[in-house]
């Protein structure tokens, strides 16, 4: 059934990420500027948040596959199946864009980023050379601000009062993109998809370490791809954790 509809926006027009600007797409083939992959998966998880309430945001596990990049303006049917929980996004051209599955939650991985060679501080311009399997970036603490939260919650129009104490889930799946971005110069990439587990709810105000370790890299129609696992350490415990795919060489 459809869930609701929403207009998706591209709020990321000042970006260092040039395919949120006309120019860069169009060179790789697309129609105009792309709308983030992580404001699409703050859309689809509304309904799981609506009909489960805060449970969802400490006990849950969902992978979201970004398909069709969607367009600034391009109007978005979020469709939730509630018999398997999954949720799938197409535009006004029928075009399935995004899908977020429920899965269920798996142990941690052993690999989580605490005894890895640390990748050498500075940014360089992502290459494949430079992307290197098992390299652990530098540890990154912060305070998840009130401020922050509801900014995005405005990115998404989400103004459920839950996200006046919890953070949103937007908030938490931009914090991988930052932590990629903190690493490496990347100056046109696509985040293609990632798997959300949260094992313990985050709210405004708590003071988390986020750690990351390089899992893969690896090649495909001329593409060439970044997999990293990060963590959310909040309390001595792992609250949330990452599984997050880019394309960071779009293929010519």
């Amino acid at each position: 059934m459809t869930a609701y509809q929403v207009v998706a926006r591209n709020f990321s027009t000042s970006s260092e990420n040039r395919m949120h600007s006309d120019e860069m797409a169009s060179r790789y083939g697309f129609k105009g500027a792309l709308v983030p992959g992580v404001a699409i998966y703050g859309h689809l998880v509304k309904p799981l948040i609506e009909h489960h309430g805060v449970a969802w945001l400490g006990d849950s596990c969902v992978e979201v596959k970004l398909i069709k990049p969607p367009y600034h303006g391009d109007a978005l049917n979020i469709d939730w199946q509630a018999s398997t929980q999954d949720i799938a996004a197409t535009n006004q051209r029928g075009e399935l864009v995004a899908l977020a599955l429920a899965l269920p939650m798996s142990p941690l991985p052993e690999q989580l980023g605490l005894n890895g060679e640390i990748k050498i501080p500075g940014r360089p311009e992502i290459a494949w050379d430079n992307v290197i399997i098992g390299e652990v970036f530098s540890p990154r603490a912060l305070q998840l601000s009130k401020l922050e939260n509801a900014r995005y919650c405005s990115e998404v129009g989400d103004s459920d009062p839950l996200y006046d104490e919890y953070i949103h889930p937007h908030y938490i799946l931009s914090l991988a993109n930052e932590a990629l971005m903190q690493e490496y110069v990347m100056p046109a990439w696509i985040h293609v998809k990632s798997k959300i587990s949260h094992r313990a709810s985050l709210r405004v105000g708590d003071e988390v370490v986020l750690r990351s370790v390089v899992t893969d890299r690896w090649e495909r129609k001329g593409h060439q791809f970044i997999a990293f696992h990060l963590t959310f350490w909040h309390d001595e415990q792992v609250a949330i954790d990452i599984e997050h795919h880019a394309i960071f060489r779009i293929a010519e």
